[in-house]
């Protein structure tokens, strides 16, 4: 038996593959003050016999988002102590005179500089010096974790290991040579010190999970693949996109059923949501940015915003409707849920119609309709307008949100979004989908058979992987740095297969593009990507290699999904607000369509209802997805 949990803002997710290929989904109310002993009960719930578990989880994000993680320490060369607050002097609103203050994971007391100095190419200048009285200021500031990123300690690492002798284990210890072993000081003192940051709490969230699972119990990472538990204490900065990995494979295993290579993801969740583009494999990048902060790993290309079905409305100072980044969660969770008070995105639905208090979770959750009028009609109140122009309103904002996220994976990217289907899931997805891809001019959407679950499905069709890197600019060969890091994968992922990348740029540029290494032309591939992304390339032009990179993967056997026989439940009629009006539309279950069904009309599943408006389609694909097609 494999299960494939998703832990959410909202909902924890389960899917549970049974050996004889039956698949069981449900969800339970997630606990953020104990997310473990929510993903115990389900484990309990489910588990039989021999088991194996890939747990996706918000653990570091939302310590990292909310800032509670660790009392971190920085330990870094003398004189670089202000080497986050620096940063890249990059102003995130060009034209804004008054930008607000970054809400720093250091604070200016925990930061430390150490007497030494290494050269680009490890060359010693200055020995370390001083280590014992540095250990003790650093014992002296009540640091429950660590973070050391010295000057070039990518080439030489002695100096880091130095210092972490010194230390000692007493507390959680973060090194740059092995977290982002990688140029660029910024960026890989930020990916450190987010290490340090959230990594006790992974240590204990994990430790506290391995000590009372009857399983061993496997995390999903950042770049798609999934760890073990202790290699995910140890390196806790590859879990920050933990969930949403999971809904980017599981998304790219649904385009690829039905025939298309390549596909733009659309994961609409309860507090959050995720975008990315896939094309043949999900796209991977080294350059993300999380709450304003650089962290240098690889992970998969997503583009998160504070759009969900919790996210909640507001009418601000000015009188401007605001919807999200703020999020009701599980607790209180919408108004419909019989504890919140806010209006949400979800509240505006259930106004609108669109949700059913009979139909949520199959009836296994209770909802009440009174509270979302109640809710979203404070909302109107405040903005002088009727409670249903309130609730569109709320809708129309979080998807303009949404829409943003979408063109920065495309056409910040150099692709074309109207060139792509449109893969919505979530529990929310189905019922922005036909809105967003009419506004994008994407004519396809497809809504998988499992979509209000589909992060946790992605996580049983994940590989094991590890991902390693080298810097070789002006001080190594790339053919050592590749034998070095496939010696350490060996080691570290017996049996894995590895693929070569590497960071290629055309001389004088700042930043490079990451592509498949080519012994003999190297450069081939980079010319070819550096047209895709920019619009053109020079092959005349000389390129340099900035860094080697290694992925090592032990390819798990893909599970084959039995269909289930399910109850197939009649069509009602439902009054709905769609296409400006009020409308009686059919309202059906998702398996219960045959042929072709024309909009307008409600199509629901376990966990998600899709909004099908005039002018689309839905079938049935034979892989058992909702295809939605528009002229």
């Amino acid at each position: 038996m494999r299960i494939g949990i998703d832990s959410g803002g909202t909902f924890t997710d389960f899917v549970v593959l049974e050996d004889s290929g039956a698949l069981v989904t449900f969800k339970l109310r997630s606990d953020p003050e104990n997310p473990a002993e929510v993903i115990l009960a389900g484990i309990a719930r489910a588990a039989a016999g021999e088991v194996e578990v890939v747990h996706g989880s918000t653990v570091a994000t939302n310590a990292l988002l909310e800032r509670k993680g660790a009392r971190t320490a920085l330990v870094t060369t003398a004189g670089f102590e202000d080497v986050l607050t620096i940063g890249r002097q990059a102003r995130p609103e060009l034209y804004a005179l008054t930008q607000p203050a970054r809400r720093e994971l250091v604070a200016d007391e925990m930061r430390f500089g150490v007497v030494e100095r290494m050269l680009f190419d490890g060359t010693v200048l200055i020995a370390a010096a001083e280590l014992e009285e540095l250990a003790e200021a650093v014992r002296q500031s009540g640091a429950e974790a660590i973070a050391i990123c010295l000057l070039h300690s990518y080439a030489n690492a002695s100096h880091e290991e130095a210092v972490v002798r010194a230390l000692g284990d007493a507390v959680y210890c973060s090194v740059s040579h092995a977290v982002s072993p990688e140029f660029r000081e910024y960026e890989r003192a930020s990916t450190t010190v987010v290490n340090a940051y959230v990594g006790p709490l992974m240590d204990r969230y994990l430790g506290y999970l391995e000590e009372h699972s009857p399983y061993p119990v496997s995390v999903m990472q950042s770049n798609g693949g999934f760890l073990t538990a202790a290699e995910a204490r140890r390196e806790a900065v590859r879990t920050i996109l933990s969930g949403p990995a999971g809904g980017v494979v599981g998304a790219a295993s649904v385009a690829a059923a039905d025939g298309f290579s390549r596909a733009l993801t659309f994961d609409m969740g309860g507090t959050s949501t995720d975008v990315s583009l896939t094309s043949q494999t999900p796209a991977l990048t080294t350059e993300a940015m999380v709450d304003g902060m650089p962290v240098r790993i690889p992970m998969l290309d997503i583009h998160t915003v504070g759009a969900g079905g919790g996210s909640l409305a507001r009418v601000d100072e000015g009188g401007r409707l605001v919807v999200g980044p703020e999020s009701a969660g599980a607790r209180p969770g919408p108004a419909c849920y019989g504890t919140g008070t806010g209006a949400t995105v979800t509240d505006a639905h259930v106004v609108l119609g669109r949700i059913a208090a009979e139909q949520f979770l199959d009836g296994a959750m209770q909802l009440y309709p009174e509270r979302s009028l109640t809710a979203v009609r404070e909302v109107a109140r405040a903005m002088g307008c009727s409670t249903v122009a309130a609730a569109l309103g709320i809708v129309r904002i979080a998807n303009a949100n949404m829409e943003r996220a979408i063109r920065v994976v495309s056409i910040e990217r150099g692709e074309d979004p109207r060139e792509f289907p449109l893969i919505a899931f979530g529990g929310c997805g189905g019922l922005h989908a036909c809105e967003m891809a009419e506004e994008l001019g994407l004519a396809t959407v497809v809504v998988p058979e499992h979509a209000s679950v589909l992060s946790a499905l992605g996580m049983l069709l994940a590989d094991r992987t590890r991902d390693y890197s080298a810097a070789v600019l002006g001080h190594a060969e790339p053919a050592r740095s590749f034998e070095q890091l496939e010696a350490k994968a060996r080691r570290d992922v017996p049996g894995a297969a590895v693929a070569r990348f590497a960071d290629l740029r055309y001389q004088g540029q700042s930043y490079e593009l990451t592509v498949p290494w080519e012994e003999g032309d190297p450069a081939a591939a980079f010319h070819a990507a550096h047209h895709r992304v920019y619009g053109f390339s020079d092959a005349t032009r000389a390129v340099e290699i900035v860094a080697v990179r290694l992925r090592a993967t032990v390819r798990r056997e893909k599970p084959v999904i039995r269909a289930q026989a399910k109850v197939k439940k009649e069509a009602v009629v439902r009054r709905v607000h769609t296409g400006g009006k009020w409308r009686e539309i059919p309202a059906m279950d998702r398996d219960a369509v045959h042929g072709t069904v024309a909009g307008p009309a409600l199509i629901s599943g376990y966990g998600s209802t899709v909004l099908l408006r005039a002018g689309w389609t839905a079938r049935s694909s034979g892989s058992g997805n909702l295809l939605l097609t528009t002229a």
